[in-house]
């Protein structure tokens, strides 16, 4: 019974054989992801049980949303969770780079200069930015944009302690996970270091960390080591795969205000937003967050494992220090980057039947291919795969919502870059 299932899913006993060896070279591994799972399982818990949630915090607001206790009661546990002055999570944030924008958007003015130290960020802030021209963008508003690049997947703390001697950067971006750049992921311990650096040149600029697929990989975040606002989307780590949409925003309470004061008016700030029925579904996605990152982890280092076996660069190794949920293979070929994306999609529960191509997709400079049978539009808390059909042809892949459901799409990749 069990191999006619294994057949009818499609895998070789070749695949079935390679993953259980991989499996077995991480145990390791996979107990190390289990006991910071329950570190960040308490710290869950004890927010929940400190702010006394109860049945009442999921009843649901619409209209303006004026004393919404399940909503203002969600941005306390949030705060509690991250360690920070306040949050603001709302459902009205489309996705991370909105809230990203929000961000800077609220904390920036003309004249200002935002300078990013962890080289380029995301491509989908491009146009925020102004890198790429938009009549809407930060550029565009007087802001200005410099970058430092990382030097050997570190900071460059001379050029960075150089530029902020000058004292006329408003902003300090980081950005924890790799994006769709080369470079590896920044660990906790890097943005540490280079806080401290800052705020011994200067005690004023504001440090932001974009903490998009960071959440729970470690046991401390951002705002637990000096970062002064840090955001992230809830159709990633901290949804656990429930909450619909929605992100977050982080940090000191006078910066949380102003990104409020942003996202709705001048004077309304926090005080307004509907929820329109999801508090259960945040709250339950945060509950259920730091098991789902810890599948996700578990997914990632078997598929690094298994890849690195059959001969491909992957980064992280199956063994390394992680800052995020991402795994990256690295092709050479766009023919295997979009197979590999094409059998993760057929390893789907959602339109497991669709065949993802490569298009040009809005907000990136090249075309992407992105596979995502997911529950949520986008999510990818929930397995996922993608990636820039540019060299060196390197797929982007993170999620899963169980270790079990992660693995089997995996092994269903493998299956089909192997196939003839």
């Amino acid at each position: 019974m069990e191999q006619k299932l294994y057949d009818q899913f499609g895998l070789s006993e070749k695949v079935i054989a390679l993953a259980n060896q991989a499996e077995q070279q991480v145990k390791e591994q996979f107990a190390e992801v289990e006991k910071r799972c329950e570190v960040n399982t308490l710290k869950v818990l004890n927010a929940f049980q400190k702010n006394h949630i109860s049945e009442i915090h999921f009843s649901s607001t619409t209209g303006y949303g004026y004393s919404d206790i399940g909503r203002d009661t969600i941005e306390k546990v949030f705060a509690e969770v991250l360690q920070a002055e306040d949050s603001l999570v709302r459902s009205q944030f489309i996705s991370g780079t909105h809230a990203l924008t929000v961000a800077l958007f609220a904390m920036l003015r003309p004249n200002d200069t935002l300078l990013s130290i962890a080289g380029k960020p995301y491509d989908t802030l491009d146009e925020v930015i102004g890198i790429v021209p938009n009549q809407s963008s930060l550029k565009a508003y007087g802001v200005s944009y410099e970058q430092i690049d990382l030097l050997d997947n570190d900071f460059d703390y001379e050029a960075i302690k150089k530029r902020l001697s000058q004292k006329n950067v408003k902003l300090v971006e980081i950005q924890r996970s790799r994006g769709y750049a080369l470079r590896k992921s920044i660990t906790l311990d890097k943005i540490k270091k280079v806080i401290e650096t800052i705020r011994q040149v200067n005690s004023e600029v504001i440090i932001m960390v974009d903490n998009c697929y960071g959440e729970f990989v470690e046991t401390t975040e951002p705002t637990q080591i000096g970062a002064d606002i840090m955001v992230g989307s809830l159709i990633k780590n901290l949804g656990g795969g429930i909450a619909p949409n929605g992100a977050y925003i982080a940090g000191k309470k006078e910066l949380v205000e102003l990104a409020a004061e942003r996202l709705t008016a001048p004077g309304l700030g926090k005080e307004v937003g509907p929820t329109l029925g999801i508090n259960k579904s945040i709250l339950q996605g945060l509950f259920f967050a730091p098991s789902v990152v810890a599948s996700s982890l578990k997914t990632a280092i078997f598929a690094s494992k298994l890849l690195e076996n059959l001969g491909y660069q992957v980064q992280p190794r199956y063994d390394e220090k992680r800052s995020d949920i991402v795994q990256t293979i690295e092709f050479g070929a766009p023919e295997k980057l979009i197979k590999y994306c094409q059998g993760i999609q057929m390893g789907s529960p959602i339109d497991s039947q669709s065949i993802p191509e490569p298009w040009d997709m809005p907000g990136y400079t090249d075309q992407v291919i992105m596979a995502a049978g997911a529950f949520t539009q986008g999510s990818s808390i929930e397995l996922s795969c993608d990636g820039p059909i540019r060299p060196p042809y390197i797929a982007f892949m993170q999620g899963g919502l169980t270790y079990q459901y992660g693995k089997l799409g995996v092994m269903k990749a493998v299956e089909q870059i192997m196939s003839k």
